[in-house]
């Protein structure tokens, strides 16, 4: 290493160490050297140890970003995996094994939940080399898994052994004993309220788990939550397709329906293919409705929905009958994710009835696919307007490259939108404001929105339309366009003040960019030509002053700053108080007489106050 003669040398060395990923100690090195070297004086090394300083926290930086990046890869991994219908057991083996790469703990595994016998059996592990540990049986509420099976919430202890909240039981320590483990954090796998098993990340040493590593775990939970389902789902539709070989041809006929549906799953097929598909092979009109009774997709004309024939399906689990229809809940265990409307066929043989019901497993399986998608993408949605609004600068290209993988092009203009609600939920405010927005989120507690348009007619329809969404006044603040990320960043800024000021203006419920906000917008705005407000509110008494030596803005200085009252006025300027009224009467020429209106009085104030900061 080569001596320090210069502080830019030393700088110089940061630079390039950071550049090439140096460690933490080649960095703090560098200070350390140039002290022992002593070819700087005391203010070169200070100014140098705060560079060295400022070099860590960009590497701590740096580094935090490309974990989040890896984080984010494995969840798209993970999602695809899905999204092929990969084999259950695999899938979760790669689950685990990610688990414990991300996490970077010596054993991750994962546990089923057996209902009937009320006990968790662990299904696979990675990083295991215990044999009994291997085949441990948890209790509902013993241990630290068999509480989080039990009530479905994440548990972590640094020193499983020491932490009286669990209930310990002698096969249980004797196998975490025998694998060596110390810390352990659970997350619950689960579908709605059902749990199915738990999710496992440890550690042979003490070590405490922090809440991006709990939230970390918990999505990659979510995930193999989906995959058992889907697996379930998967197994239901091939039992039926068994029962319909064994019947007669009609059952063949089934059989093959319910092969193509199949196939159409794994092909990418969607809703209104099934729809197509099943009401091809019953001869029928299919149509499919969401949970809330939204149509989602109809083989022709949509057919409408009968309440009462929904509930008794969803009750029996079977297909039941109207007048004219069939009726078949689309269901995941207990929850509700949807319906079947069959019309043009009055009766329905048992096996046309049972490929009716199987339809129903198909279209669950892709709503659940479908909801899977949606969560991931929000994700990803989420974590891009964060980083978009509180690091523009930190890696610009890197922005705008991930804005184009999901079809947002940043550098074009977009108006940037805060929506502010007191109470509600802010995640259903977000989903009404989607149809408007390029990209959505919330950030900060408050709905950002970016969408292509003029701001201020873009704030008032979206304080319309969410305001009718959520039954309570939505305040919209706007500002842009603004194109690339640093620009994007501080139009949100900017829409975040126009939303306090209209909120402190007593218009909550409206939406407005800063321009709609007049005078005050001017002020508070970007924007603002502060100059000019000077100039028009004070350049008559300006220019006499520069012409004649005279002091007239001192003097409405010291009138308004005591209350306008001239005997304090003339004490302050140490003149005689027909001196004070004979200026102001010049200050009346100069501006009209109107001058001391309420209105004009706080306009003059304004650019006093502005005036002198301009000076300083």
């Amino acid at each position: 290493m080569t001596a320090v003669t210069a502080p830019s040398d030393a700088l110089r060395r940061l630079l390039d160490l950071l550049a090439s990923g140096a460690s933490t100690e080649q960095l703090a090195h560098v200070v350390v050297a140039a002290r022992a070297e002593g070819a700087l004086d005391a203010a070169d090394l200070a100014a140098l140890a705060s560079a060295g300083e400022l070099a860590l926290r960009i590497r701590e930086t740096l580094a935090e970003h490309r974990r989040r990046e890896a984080q984010l890869t494995a969840l798209f991994e993970t999602a695809s995996e899905l999204a092929a219908l990969s084999d259950p057991d695999t899938v979760l083996r790669s689950i685990v094994r990610r688990a414990r790469a991300l996490l970077g703990v010596d054993v991750s595994y994962l546990s089923l939940n057996n209902e009937a016998e009320g006990k968790t059996y662990i299904r696979v592990s990675d990083g295991s080399v215990s044999a009994e540990f291997q085949q441990i049986v948890l209790g509902m509420g013993e241990g630290l898994g068999g509480l989080v099976a039990q009530t479905a919430r994440p548990y972590a202890t640094s020193d499983y052994f020491n932490d009286d909240r669990f209930k310990h039981t002698r096969h249980i320590d004797s196998g975490v004993e025998d694998e060596g483990l110390t810390a352990i954090l659970g997350v619950p796998l689960a579908i709605g309220p059902k749990v199915l098993g738990v999710l496992f990340a440890s550690d042979r040493a003490t070590r405490e788990f922090s809440a991006d590593e709990v939230a970390l775990l918990s999505s990659l939970a979510d995930h193999a939550a989906i995959a058992l389902d889907s697996a379930n789902l998967l197994d239901q539709t091939r039992r039926a397709v068994a029962e319909l070989n064994e019947a007669n041809a009609t059952m063949e006929r089934a059989e093959d329906a319910h092969d193509r549906l199949t196939d159409l799953v794994l092909r990418g097929g969607d809703l209104p293919d099934v729809a197509d598909a099943v009401a091809g092979v019953l001869h029928g009109n299919l149509t499919v409705y969401d949970a809330d009774g939204t149509l989602l997709a109809s083989s022709a004309e949509p057919v409408a929905l009968d309440p009462d024939a929904l509930a008794a399906a969803r009750a029996s689990g079977r297909a039941v009958s109207t007048k004219d229809n069939w009726v078949c809940a689309v269901q995941a265990g207990p929850e509700l994710l949807g319906s079947l409307v069959l019309a043009g066929r009055r009766d329905l043989s048992d096996p046309d009835r049972r490929l009716f019901e199987r339809a129903g497993v198909v279209t669950a399986l892709l709503l659940m696919l479908r909801r899977s998608v949606v969560r991931a993408e929000d994700e990803v949605r989420g974590e891009l307007l964060t980083d978009l609004l509180t690091a523009p600068g930190r890696n610009p290209r890197a922005l705008l490259a991930r804005g184009r993988r999901l079809g947002i092009d940043l550098s074009a203009p977009h108006a940037v939108l805060v929506a502010h609600a007191d109470g509600g939920s802010r995640r259903r405010a977000a989903s009404a404001a989607a149809r408007h927005a390029t990209l959505v989120g919330v950030h900060a507690e408050e709905v950002v929105l970016l969408a292509p348009g003029d701001p201020d007619e873009l704030a008032r329809r979206v304080a319309a339309d969410l305001g009718s969404a959520t039954g309570r006044p939505v305040t919209v603040g706007a500002a842009g366009p603004a194109s690339g990320p640093s620009a994007i960043a501080d139009a949100h800024a900017e829409a975040a003040r126009c939303v306090r000021a209209l909120l402190a203006l007593g218009r909550a419920g409206e939406g407005a960019a800063m321009a709609g906000l007049g005078f005050l917008g001017q002020l508070l705005g970007d924007r603002a030509d502060l100059d000019a407000f000077v100039r028009r509110t004070l350049g008559p008494v300006l220019d006499y002053d520069e012409r004649r030596g005279t002091e007239l803005v001192a003097t409405l200085r010291a009138y308004f700053a005591n209350g306008a009252q001239l005997a304090r006025t003339k004490d302050v300027l140490h003149v005689h108080v027909n001196t004070v009224v004979q200026r102001l009467e010049r200050v009346a020429s100069l501006l009209g007489e109107d001058w001391q209106a309420p209105d004009r009085a706080l306009e003059i104030q304004l650019a006093l106050r502005l005036l002198r900061l301009g000076s300083r």
